[in-house]
């Protein structure tokens, strides 16, 4: 069977519409590219190249998974976040780029005011402390209540040369000592953002993304407790969702401000020690 790359993109796109929907094109276009092997803005430069029998084989399994609602990032197994490569898989939350305002905003806090330590609450696959580790010299901890998630986030860590200690805990129970920064992106989803899932968000981790009934529980644990784990004159940093500012800074007894994204939708809160 001889299909060139143009007719495979063509017919991708297609079949996945469905549920990709405008994104389908986009979407059609990486599988291709993966397995021809080929960036996806050299495309149009093979358009003609005929595919091999295995690598439409392997096309057909990444359609037929999409079909299904599967989000292409765990089809891939692996994603981009801050200009970085990370494995993903159904063990973690797929990085976002929502989330690297929360990075940018810990890395010039670093340089600014000499930052030397900070800890990475709820670092899932790890994208948020090793994109920090990697552009900064700040000495990395990273933790996460899930074995599975620290096991794929020591793998990231490996696989772009970061120094991070990762360790296992619920939040602050398994964490000794004070850090000059803490900054953690939760699980915030309400019980009614639950219940509305869209389909890709159903094959992420529940225990990444429910944050108790109003969104807020995992803050109000932080707020608790992170007091005793900041040093003087520290920060911490919480990924909020964008209707969450005034609530969750509210939690907060300290001076609170919120950043905004590229988008204009509340982001970062900035909790000064």
């Amino acid at each position: 069977m001889n299909i060139k790359i143009s007719e495979a993109v063509r017919e991708a796109k297609i079949m996945i519409e469905p549920v990709a929907q405008e994104e389908a094109l986009q979407q059609a276009k990486i599988f291709v590219a993966t397995i021809a092997g080929i960036d996806v803005g050299a495309l149009s430069i093979h358009a003609d190249m005929i595919l091999l029998d295995e690598q439409l084989s392997d096309l057909g399994d990444m359609v037929k998974r999409r079909l299904t609602g599967e989000p292409v990032q765990y089809i891939l197994g692996e994603w981009e976040f801050y200009g970085l490569p990370f494995y993903v898989d159904e063990r973690v939350l797929i990085p976002r780029q929502d989330t690297e305002l929360l990075v940018e905003t810990a890395i010039q806090m670093i340089r600014e005011r000499g930052y030397h330590t900070c800890l990475d609450l709820c670092t899932g696959s790890g994208c948020v402390g090793i994109s920090i580790a990697k552009n900064s010299e700040v000495q990395m901890t990273a933790s996460d209540i899930s074995k599975d998630a620290i096991d794929l986030a020591t793998e990231n860590a490996e696989r772009n040369e970061a120094i991070v200690t990762f360790l296992e805990s619920d939040l602050f129970q398994g964490i000794g000592g004070k850090f000059d920064l803490i900054v953690c992106n939760p699980p915030y989803l309400t019980l009614d953002d639950m219940q509305s899932l869209q389909p890709e968000l159903k094959f992420e981790p529940k225990l990444a993304l429910y944050g108790g009934g109003d969104g807020l529980d995992y803050y109000r644990k932080i707020a608790w407790e992170y007091k005793r784990h900041l040093n003087e004159n520290g920060t911490l940093l919480l990924e909020i969702g964008n209707t969450q500012a005034s609530t969750a800074a509210a939690l907060f007894d300290a001076k609170t401000s919120v950043l905004k994204d590229l988008c204009g939708n509340t982001r970062v809160l900035v909790v000064e020690g």
